[in-house]
């Protein structure tokens, strides 16, 4: 005897079975509206949650919620790699994370291409920065730039050169992130682990280069609808998945 699909819900799925006709049925044209009925019946509303809008949580990455999602990460990532944030220091845009996060740090500088900001040392554009010396620090921490810079090569080129031998590259790079709303002819990347693989590995020796996937898929989310770290359990934040990651930290050492 012919069977029909119906709709059964399990582990919080929809998905289709089969299912033996009733006597109405036999012999009878489908009608899609009778699947469609049965399909919002077994759909929970709650399901979609916070997700069900067209518009964020927060137009501020959860700034204004409490610690961004990405954040989490990458201060995780700079408080582990605490004890390479030392000497001679460069960060962009500003010192946070140096002063938070530095182990004997003797020297602070701040690259920015912006002229206006009060906090540079050092105004220039890391694709172009050759009047940086060579040689010039000891530690180089680059979160979340590189996707405004559209010679992703030249850049890194440039970050391994400033390194003095030994130094360190604590670079972060979104994989899935909204784009900011004042840089939207300006944000050019999202990048993954392998991209980051190779990106890296062919300016450092690529057995210096450790990358890492952070994230998953719901912190992803929680990310983009703009909810913040602390909205989410550390269970959730903690179970990486290199199937959706959120960022990929890259730690780059120079050879002596």
């Amino acid at each position: 005897m012919p069977t029909n699909p119906t709709v059964r819900k399990r582990g919080g799925n929809v998905r289709l079975v089969r299912t033996r006709p009733t006597t109405g049925e036999l012999g009878a044209a489908p009608d899609p509206l009778r699947w469609r009925r049965r399909l919002q019946r077994v759909r929970h509303p709650a399901w979609l949650g916070t997700i069900r809008r067209t518009k964020p949580l927060s137009d501020h990455y959860g700034r204004d919620r409490g610690t961004p999602v990405d954040r989490y990460y990458i201060e995780q990532f700079l408080a582990a790699e605490r004890s390479a944030i030392r000497g001679r220091v460069l960060e962009v845009m500003n010192r946070d994370y140096t002063e938070r996060f530095g182990a004997a740090v003797d020297s602070s500088d701040v690259l920015d291409i912006d002229p206006g900001n009060p906090d540079a040392t050092i105004v220039g554009d890391l694709a172009s920065a050759d009047a940086v010396p060579t040689g010039s620090f000891d530690c180089f921490i680059l979160t979340q730039t590189l996707q405004y810079i559209y010679d992703l090569k030249a850049a890194v080129a440039h970050a391994h050169r400033i390194l003095g031998p030994g130094g360190t590259l604590l670079c972060t790079v979104p994989v899935i992130s909204r784009i900011d709303r004042r840089e939207l002819e300006s944000e050019y990347w999202r990048l993954t682990a392998a991209s980051c693989s190779r990106l890296f590995g062919d300016v450092f020796a690529s057995d210096d280069v450790a990358v890492q996937g952070r994230g998953n898929l719901l912190a992803a989310v929680a990310f983009l609808v703009g909810m913040a770290a602390e909205e989410l359990s550390a269970r959730e934040l903690e179970g990486d998945d290199p199937f959706f990651p959120l960022l990929v930290t890259v730690r780059a050492t120079k050879a002596h």
